[in-house]
């Protein structure tokens, strides 16, 4: 391929024509041409690396003496290609030619708008199938499906007095997520492997929610009317704000992320409030633990925008999200690798692609139907997981 072909296919990937074949030949070029390119550990600013790699690549490749004016290129790259960096002594990088696999032949797909909705009496409604518009009422409150496949709660009428509140639990599985907005107008996203129990009338002077799993909260504001969100043994308190919360099972701590407003974080030991730009880590192993830090809060909630991006995750953090939105299980094969990953993946890439991008150096991946292998340093025999799902 000579110079002005080359350059032609960039252009080509860039604007989104590029085929399969086209897309990985860009892809393995730009991740072997990078991997050659040496940084000071003082380059602290992971953009203004990114921007060095793309540069150097560049001129290096001869595909262009300086830099187009529009800098989108490498942005453009990135997101396409969804590049991960580890850091060690020097930048590792996935190297293009190894081929996954054959058992990726049938590919697996992302995960997609798919949750269950439990009514109080008990009766399941899977949201995914149902149809846009009202779906059921219940005390003055009617349950429509947008036509962007949202779940909206209304208030259409005065709920009857009752000694009891009426609660709903929206669920989604492995490989989903939903968009509900309460009847008090708070926008609620759950992300894979995660409940929200809630009342269906949001009026009251304490509008208490319980989450298990992730979810970005958009909550409406309501003079004198405060809003708590209780996963486990933590508790958030808010009036009207904006946050994420993790707290899987799985996952070693419970992570509140404030963008908007303020919250303050309860847990057993401990209370803090927190501000926009901070998170609140409760450490469950060690209960008294509440630490409260500045993060990037688009990497935090880069989930509801598409994305998977990683800030330092080791590979099992890393398989722990693939698993959860690709609804695969994962199991690990010999030592583990101690690598850390930087980057994004788009959330809609077949799983294929994402493992592409994470076979970095010597971890490798083998797939055996809906079970990941993860090893470093060993090729084991697909055939052999078989005994071990």
């Amino acid at each position: 391929m000579n110079r002005e072909q080359a350059k032609e296919l960039v252009e080509r990937y860039n604007n989104g024509f590029a085929n399969a074949e086209e897309r990985a030949w860009v892809e393995n070029w730009y991740l072997d041409e990078s991997r050659k390119f040496q940084f000071s550990e003082k380059e602290a600013d992971f953009l203004h690396l990114k921007e060095k790699i793309w540069i150097a690549t560049l001129q290096k490749s001869g595909l262009g003496k300086s830099v187009p004016k529009r800098l989108a290129l490498w942005p453009r790259i990135v997101a396409a290609a969804a590049i991960l960096m580890v850091v060690g002594l020097s930048l590792y990088f996935y190297q293009g030619n190894r081929s996954l696999n054959n058992q990726l032949a049938a590919d697996i797909a992302p995960g997609g708008n798919k949750a269950i909705l439990t009514l109080a009496n008990g009766q399941k409604i899977v949201l995914n199938d149902a149809a846009k518009g009202e779906i059921t009422r219940q005390s003055g409150i009617t349950v429509s499906k947008s036509k962007d496949g949202e779940l909206i709660y209304t208030a259409v009428a005065a709920e009857e007095e009752s000694t009891t509140t009426i609660r709903n639990t929206i669920s989604t599985p492995n490989g989903g997520q939903y968009t509900i907005m309460l009847s008090d107008g708070t926008k609620v996203m759950l992300n894979a492997a995660s409940s929200l129990t809630f009342p269906t009338a949001l009026n009251q002077k304490d509008r208490l929610v319980e989450l298990k799993g992730e979810a970005y909260f958009e909550v409406a504001k309501h003079k004198n009317s405060r809003f708590r969100v209780i996963s486990g043994q933590q508790t958030i308190e808010v009036l009207g704000t904006h946050f994420n919360v993790n707290a899987y099972a799985d996952e070693e701590a419970i992570k509140t992320t404030l963008l908007e407003g303020a919250v303050k974080v309860f847990t057993p030991g401990a209370a803090e409030t927190i501000e926009p730009g901070e998170q609140a880590v409760w450490n469950k192993a060690y209960g008294d633990a509440l630490v409260k830090h500045r993060v990037n809060t688009a990497q935090e909630t880069a989930w509801i925008n598409g994305v998977f991006s990683f800030d330092g995750e080791d590979i099992r953090s890393v398989m722990r999200q693939v698993s959860r939105w690709y609804d695969v299980n994962v199991i690990y094969v010999g030592p583990v690798s101690e690598e850390k990953y930087y980057g994004e993946i788009f959330r809609n890439s077949k799983l294929s692609e994402v493992f592409k991008i994470l076979k970095i150096e010597n971890v490798h991946f083998d797939v055996a139907g809906k079970t990941i292998k993860v090893s470093y340093n060993q090729r084991i025999p697909v055939s052999n997981l078989q005994n071990n799902k």
